[in-house]
């Protein structure tokens, strides 16, 4: 499967039968099964995890983030609402418009309809969370090279882990909610996802695994090297 081929998958689920599966999911008020509220929880963790991040290393006023892969706006929201200046994109309109309409009439964060690879601009903070899961490790190293270009100072990224127990999980059907399941699912090797940040100017300075029963995310705080 081609680079192109598996962001139309991607761009076309998000858009049409995936759209509003994740929408309840990303919900903190739609009724959902047990397992896409087990999943609802663990992004909800991996996104109080950065807010905690960045409220750690001062204060976000002024602050500019790009939030790459945005859906519909689960961390641009409240990040803006912390007093950042957020720049969203997300593959599917149908999530943007989503993300638009949870914001109201507010101008903060900025929503836009974009390909990751072709976002554009200088950020301080580039943040890029439960993206990577749809592209093969390859697609994923190179979405990586292209967001390090765009932050000057601090990248956090999330990736699904590669081992045998989740490969397992993976294999018997389990990783994602409903008969349709969803795009394919990736997990990459920690160390190679690590070497290639290093590669690009970046020191990890921290990172937290974080596992419910059917969500598992590493999330690595990388800031750029002098």
């Amino acid at each position: 499967m081609d680079k192109s081929s598996d962001k139309e998958v991607v761009q076309d689920y998000f858009n049409t039968t995936g759209f509003e599966r994740w929408r309840k999911i990303y919900s903190d008020s739609e009724t959902v099964s047990k397992v896409q509220l087990d999943i609802r929880e663990g992004h909800q963790r991996t996104i109080d995890q950065v807010l905690y991040w960045l409220k750690q290393s001062g204060s976000l006023t002024d602050l500019t983030v790009c939030d790459a892969g945005c859906g519909v706006g689960s961390l641009s929201i409240p990040l803006a609402q912390m007093g950042a200046r957020v720049f969203a994109s997300d593959i599917s309109e149908k999530m943007i418009q989503e993300a638009k309409q949870r914001l109201g009439t507010a101008d903060n964060p900025v929503f836009t309809v974009c390909d990751l690879e072709e976002i554009t601009g200088s950020y301080d903070v580039v943040v890029c969370l439960d993206v990577l899961i749809h592209y093969s490790t390859a697609q994923a190293l190179a979405m990586l090279t292209h967001l390090a270009k765009l932050a000057n100072h601090r990248l956090i990224i999330s990736f699904a882990p590669k081992n045998l127990f989740y490969d397992l999980l993976k294999k018997i059907g389990s990783f994602f909610p409903g008969a349709s399941k969803t795009t394919r699912a990736y997990l990459h090797k920690e160390s190679e996802i690590k070497q290639h940040l290093q590669a690009l100017g970046f020191q990890i300075v921290r990172s937290e695994f974080i596992a419910t029963q059917f969500y598992f995310a590493t999330v690595l705080d990388a800031i750029r090297m002098a």
